[in-house]
């Protein structure tokens, strides 16, 4: 124990958390060190005996307070004064170029806007040409985690959450070495990084962890999100965790003028920031840094996968802004997917319900992304051609963007000599007939539009949930009625009468009675459940309530133009080209006023709220009590979110009611927060 008196202490203390706090900057902002681990850890001692023996002179911002005591009961809900976005994402060069060309034409505009133009830009050559130079920093795989500093002090932590409400995680950031406690200068200012484990801990905690017998850690972001999310800050402070900021998202007075000097700043505050960031001048640099570090992220200890990439000017940023859903200034270059080797086994045809043949492999089943795989689309017959990929071969299988199962390249070399090549038939049996490439593309589709085979899908898909959801028709009763010609349009569903589908196999009074009853409750349908039923080429489900509530009925739908729906958010021109056509063609036209005969379309524009779930996609899985899967989408579009059929890497959230399926234990496995049909509710 200390034989300091109060005021000796006083000054002790001072001197100690004044060089620890020196040592603890140099460290972990310049991975500097003037003393050794030792001789730090005892500096730390005596700083803890002396608060020991006189605990009034602890402070707040002390070292020693880097570990707290009792674990909390809860965590508190942090309001973000801040909106926190997510990049979109980029995968190949030209999917840069793109991007740099999207923010030249976006300013461009905005230069033809201004009068007199902002002279403080650069601007080169006629027309307003912009040149914007770009910021790179390397993308770490991490926990999102936003600080708020008053008056050089540490205030709050708290993670990213839904972008506008996240948890208050203060207790565990501050177990965080690299995270200051004070700043080097006495501001109030609110900024956003990444806490993540690296390599080397995560090995030795898995060390640690198979002597005790315990299950090992997969995945190094799980634990550092885990870790940020546990109640006692004492498991936070065991598992080592780091952190780099990266970005400032206010502060009360001069902002940097660029993203570099903006990261630079960070430094000069006592962040530690990643060090491998570079001002690029052109979109090529950009795509050279990308692929130099391609080839050295590996050699890093910590997990780099990708490149966010961000323009560079402040001014160019605030004119940019934002979408629904992310900085339009800012994209993040991710590495190529995971890539494994499989077996061709097979490769098949297949006819979607709007009769495009689509080739697909039949996989040796193999792990690829944390997923088990066993097809891939082979996408049309030059891509077969240019892969040379045969029945047989040894093929490298990647998931596009953690999600599309794509085969990337054969392995010629494990070729025997027995491998086959497919060659495209001239008819598919699907088709009921020939098949054609289509004029201008390089895929094939059924030569008769109608085929059978192509009229069931497309039935099949105009009953199920993502259309009409008419309860007992599946597809079973749906060939009933066309094998015995009941039905040929969609528009003779709504005709049938009980007396009809007593004539089909199976069906008796009561269950001919249920059947008719479910046609008739569907008579009324929302527009974009509408649309979807409908088969159009090239629009999903997605697209669907997009065009949906841009034009809120009906009527507007068919009279718009192809500019008007490329003029939609989200509608590139293949899309609105194959609207126009669908509606412009009197087949359609017919077959629609046919069917407003016996629909109603509730023809309103989905009211969106607020944003709150911005940038956010769901995944519905069981059955809800309080309200239907319907009703669940639109309260969550609503909000600004996203709904999917499918769990992936890029869920946020997986609401599971009773009986969840198969969904829920990828939604596990994968990492992704599962929520209770109360914790879902508590959202609105």
């Amino acid at each position: 124990m200390s034989s300091l008196s109060k005021k000796d202490a006083i000054l002790r203390l001072k001197r100690l958390r004044d060089t620890i706090e020196h040592h603890r900057y140099l460290y972990h902002t310049f991975n500097k060190s003037e003393i050794s681990p030792e001789a730090l850890d005892s500096l730390k001692h005596e700083l803890a005996e002396i608060e020991r023996e006189y605990p009034e002179l602890i402070t707040p911002d002390s070292p020693s307070q880097r570990v707290a005591g009792k674990p909390l009961k809860e965590f508190k809900k942090v309001k973000h004064r801040v909106p926190q976005w997510s990049f979109n994402d980029a995968f190949t060069e030209e999917d840069m170029r793109e991007f740099d060309a999207r923010v030249k034409r976006f300013l461009k505009d905005d230069y033809a806007r201004q009068a007199p133009p902002l002279a403080s830009l650069p601007r080169a050559g006629l027309g307003g040409q912009v040149k914007p130079s770009y910021t790179c920093e390397l993308k770490i795989d991490k926990l999102k985690i936003v600080l708020s500093y008053e008056k050089g002090h540490l205030v709050t932590g708290a993670t990213r959450g839904d972008g506008k409400v996240g948890e208050d995680v203060t207790m565990n950031v501050r177990t965080i070495e690299s995270i200051p406690l004070v700043l080097e200068q006495p501001l109030s200012l609110i900024v956003e990084g990444e806490v993540f484990m690296s390599k080397s801990e995560f090995e030795r905690q898995n060390r640690e962890r198979a002597k005790r017998g315990e299950e090992l850690f997969a995945n190094p972001r799980n634990i550092a999100a885990g870790s940020m999310r546990q109640l006692d800050p004492r498991i936070a402070a065991a598992r080592r965790l780091q952190a780099f900021i990266y970005d400032i998202g206010s502060i009360e007075g001069t902002f940097p003028k660029t993203q570099q000097g903006e990261l630079e700043f960070l430094s000069e505050l006592g962040f530690k920031i990643n060090s491998h960031f570079k001002l690029c001048k052109n979109i090529e640099e950009v795509i050279t840094f990308w692929n130099v570090w391609k080839k050295r992220s590996q050699k890093e200890d910590y997990w780099v996968d990708g490149v966010v990439v961000k323009v560079n000017e402040k001014e160019y940023q605030d004119i940019l802004g934002y979408t629904g859903k992310a900085p339009r200034f800012g994209i993040a270059f991710k590495f190529p997917a995971e890539q494994v080797t499989t077996i061709v086994i097979d490769i098949v045809l297949q006819v979607g319900r709007t009769g495009v043949v689509t080739p697909v492999a039949h996989l040796r089943p193999v792990s690829v992304a944390g997923s088990t795989v066993s097809r891939a689309t082979l996408h049309n017959e030059d891509e077969i051609a240019r892969l040379d990929v045969r029945i047989g071969d040894t093929v490298i299988l990647q998931k596009a963007g953690d999600v599309i199962p794509d085969i990337v390249s054969v392995v010629k070399e494990m070729r025997t000599g027995k491998e086959k090549k497919f060659i495209f038939p001239q008819f598919v049996e699907d088709c009921g007939g020939a098949i054609e490439r289509i004029p201008g593309q390089v895929a094939y589709r059924c030569v008769n539009k109608n085929s059978f085979a192509q009229k069931r899908r497309k039935f099949y898909y105009f009953v199920s949930k993502k259309g009409f959801d008419i309860d007992g028709c599946g597809p079973k009763v749906i060939d009933a009625l066309l094998d015995v010609e009941l039905i040929g349009a969609y528009d003779d569903l709504f005709t049938l009468k009980t007396g009809d589908i007593l004539t089909l196999p199976r069906f008796a009074e009561i269950s001919a009675k249920n059947l008719i009853e479910a046609i008739n409750k569907a008579r009324t349908i929302s527009l974009g459940k509408f649309l979807t039923a409908l088969s159009i080429e090239h629009v999903g489900e997605k697209t669907a309530h997009d065009i949906a509530n841009a034009f809120g009925s009906i009527e507007k739908v068919r009279r718009a133009s192809f500019g008007d729906f490329n003029a939609v958010y989200g509608v590139g021109e293949v899309v609105a080209r194959s609207l126009a056509d669908y509606f412009a063609d009197p087949h359609h036209s017919d077959l629609l006023d046919r069917l407003l005969v016996y629909v109603k379309i509730e023809n309103r524009k989905l009211k969106i709220e607020n944003r709150k779930l911005s940038g956010k996609t769901f995944v519905l899985t069981g059955t809800l009590s309080s309200m239907s899967r319907d009703e669940a989408k639109e309260k969550i579009r609503a909000l600004g979110g996203e709904v999917a059929e499918s769990v992936s890497s890029k869920t946020n959230f997986v609401v599971a009611g009773e009986n969840p399926g198969s969904k829920y234990d990828k939604a596990r496995k994968l990492g992704v927060r599962v929520l209770s049909e109360t914790e879902f509710l508590k959202m609105f």
